[in-house]
C-alpha cells in the first residue's frame, strides 16, 4: 500500500505497548494485522501466516538475515521481510504489508 492525499489513519496502540523487536497483532478493518517494532521504527503486515492460516505472526521472532529485517513464523518458522512481506524460503508466497507511522505517540496504521 501506498500513501496517498486520501489516505486516513487508524490508531491501533501506543508505542509503548510494543516491545523493542516485538510484535502485536491488532484487527483492522476486520483484517488480522501484526505491528513490529524494531527500535523506533514500525512495520505492519498480515498477521495471518500463509503456510498455516494461523495468526500468528505476531508472535515470531523478529531479527536480521542478510540485512533484511524479518519475522520468524512461530509454527513452520519461514521468514518474512518486513518490508516487503515476501517469504525469504519461498519466492512464490508473501503478506500483505501496511504503512505504519507514529503520531503523538501512538501508532497508526494507513487504510
Amino acid at each position: 500500500m501506498t500513501e496517498t492525499a486520501s489516505t486516513t489513519w487508524q490508531t491501533v496502540c501506543n508505542t509503548d505497548d510494543i516491545g523493542n523487536f516485538l510484535g502485536v497483532r491488532a484487527l483492522v478493518e476486520n483484517q488480522q494485522i501484526a505491528i513490529f517494532r524494531v527500535n523506533e521504527k514500525f512495520y505492519a503486515i498480515d498477521a495471518i501466516d500463509p503456510f498455516t492460516n494461523a495468526a500468528v505472526l505476531a508472535r515470531g521472532i523478529v531479527g536480521d538475515i542478510k540485512g533484511q529485517i524479518v519475522v520468524a513464523s512461530p509454527i513452520y518458522k519461514q521468514h518474512f521481510n518486513l518490508v516487503t512481506g515476501q517469504c525469504l524460503e519461498d519466492e512464490n508466497v508473501s503478506v500483505a504489508t501496511y504503512i505504519a507511522r507514529v503520531q503523538d505517540g501512538q501508532v497508526q496504521l494507513a487504510i
